[in-house]
């Protein structure tokens, strides 16, 4: 899976107090940037200028990064007193780095750290601060559109219509949205829809935009109803009381029938440009992730004394239980301020009275589920392992309803503020795929979302069911999910791949789930960037 670049960063660097090598003037510091490939070796990515006799500089020039949230990108800010005129900067004295991930930054949002040497010491009284800006365009503009006598293209009933926007490109009009269908209607009202400034006009708002309406045909030969062409700066002037509106011109039937006006009228009641937030904007402006993992001690894994055992630790202290809290968990605690993690067991007779519990914490204290760092609870789990009996049936949702219920607590915030993920690793079959499928639809419309990762062998066709990506998830009384939140991989697909490509895989959803589930509630960031403009038009 190529990682999806979920936008690009721009870091812009400052350092305080930092060593003075040269005798009779100050040091001449530049900082330059190193990324770690996946293979642990350093690499640059750029320099910022030199800051002549500076011990306090700001530096001008920038760093434009792709951040992708699945991925622990490791950043290395060097600072070099420059004294010659090469490349090279072995030969330069050395005046501090710093070590962090791209993701303590962008939740940092400004990010001030000691410098320190190669030793580890610190460089005297040097800091390093860095601040992270998303740089894209993030308006998007909604419409809301309706249109009347539309040429019937039907011989039975009326036509189906549906309108096409267009961007205009150099290599000719790229579609940049589709509306839903309209069944059986000349007059319709589309639903409102949105559409990203960058995908629809590119931020310009004098380019051309093509609408093309269309009548839907089952077999794909739809019928070309019109078309016309507008501005964003024409849209923007639509009102409800006073919409624009655009004759759809069907330039065949234009030449052939003397007398021809149009074939019908589209009318756009609302055009609205608003900034969206995106996922940094919430990350910067203060909401935490939170993370729960939830453990399989169901029977089906096997005796964890016997090396065909899921749960076996080998000599090397690993199994695929813990290289999944690994992967994942390392991601994710950059996002967790406080870097405390519930974890819990599922399926297992617990002591003392070896009850069947399908959400015990690791830690057995239920008043504190919470382990410290994913270093806690891979120790938790570990310590648990020996003290409790496997069992079963292998239930979900009790845990799912656990974290939804303070998902449901955050809901009553007025800013988005919070947002959970479950991690749930598993063996196998769902034992209460009926409650689990309700409490997922539960959870869809809280801010949460559930990474649900399969070891071992078996036959995993009931979770791939509850990933949504192939149509929207239904609770057995028929409720529809209000949004797709779970996201299923079995771990044996990545068992000869890097490590970091399973975190890849489960995280790559989260930020557009977190996204969308924000602009859906019309939630802003807790503290929103000064440079945002919350109010709404741009």
């Amino acid at each position: 899976m190529a990682a999806q670049c979920v936008t690009k960063v721009e870091l812009t660097v400052s350092c305080d107090n930092l060593l003075d090598k040269d005798i009779g003037s100050k040091s001449d510091p530049l900082c330059v940037l190193l990324m770690s490939s996946s293979d642990s070796k350093w690499y640059e990515v750029a320099r910022t200028e030199k800051v002549q006799n500076c011990l306090n500089p700001k530096f001008a020039k920038k760093f434009d990064i792709d951040y992708y949230f699945e991925i622990v990108q490791k950043l290395k800010f060097g600072i070099y007193d420059i004294d010659n005129k090469t490349i090279d900067l072995t030969d330069d004295d050395f005046l501090g780095e710093l070590e962090c991930t791209l993701g303590q930054v962008v939740s940092s949002r400004k990010l001030t750290r000691p410098l320190v040497l190669k030793n580890k010491s610190p460089a005297g009284k040097g800091t390093i601060t860095i601040s992270a800006e998303e740089i894209k365009d993030n308006r998007v503009a909604n419409f809301e559109v309706e249109a009347r006598k539309l040429d019937n293209k039907d011989f039975f009933g009326k036509s189906d219509p549906y309108l096409e926007f267009y961007k205009q490109m150099p290599t000719g009009w790229q579609l940049a949205h589709r509306t839903e269908v309209v069944k059986n209607n000349l007059n319709p009202t589309w639903k409102p829809f949105r559409i990203p400034l960058q995908s629809l006009c590119g931020g310009d708002l004098e380019k051309p935009i093509k609408v093309e309406c269309y009548d839907y045909d089952s077999d794909g030969s739809h019928d070309l109803i019109g078309i016309f062409e507008t501005t964003l700066t024409r849209l923007q002037e639509a009102s409800r009381t006073s919409p624009a509106e655009f004759e759809c011109i069907n330039s065949k039937k234009k030449q052939k029938k003397k007398g021809y006006k149009n074939s019908g009228i589209v009318s756009v009641k609302q055009c609205q440009v608003v900034k969206e937030y995106s996922f940094l904007d919430y990350i910067m402006g203060g909401c935490q992730i939170n993370f729960t993992v939830a453990i399989d001690f169901t029977g089906s894994n096997g005796d964890p004394r016997s090396p065909q055992s899921l749960h076996y630790i080998s000599p090397q202290g690993v199994n695929e239980y813990l290289s999944a809290i690994w992967s994942v968990g390392n991601v994710i605690q950059d996002y967790d301020s406080d870097k405390m993690f519930p974890a819990f067991g599922f399926g297992a007779q617990i002591p003392p009275t070896w009850q069947v519990s399908h959400e015990f914490p690791l830690n057995f204290n239920p008043s504190n589920p919470f382990c410290a760092g994913i270093e806690g609870v891979v120790e938790a789990y570990r310590v648990c392992l020996p003290q409790v009996k496997l069992y079963g049936p292998t239930n979900f949702s009790p845990i799912i309803n656990h974290v939804a219920c303070f998902a449901k607590q955050a809901l009553q915030q007025t800013t988005a503020s919070q947002y959970f993920v479950l991690l749930i690793i598993t063996d196998g079959v769902i034992t209460d795929m009926d409650d689990t499928r309700s409490a997922i639809v539960n959870a869809s419309r809280l801010p949460m979302s559930i990474i649900i990762i399969g070891v071992g062998e078996a036959d995993f066709t009931a979770m791939e069911f509850l990933d949504g990506d192939d149509g929207c998830l239904r609770s057995q009384t028929g409720e529809a999910a209000m949004r797709d939140i779970v996201q299923f991989v079995p771990f044996r697909q990545f068992q000869n791949a890097p490590k970091e490509a399973l975190a890849k895989s489960v995280l790559a959803e989260v930020p557009g789930q977190m996204v969308h589930f924000f602009n859906i509630m019309k939630l802003t960031p807790p503290n929103p960037s000064p440079v945002a403009n919350p109010a709404g038009t741009v």
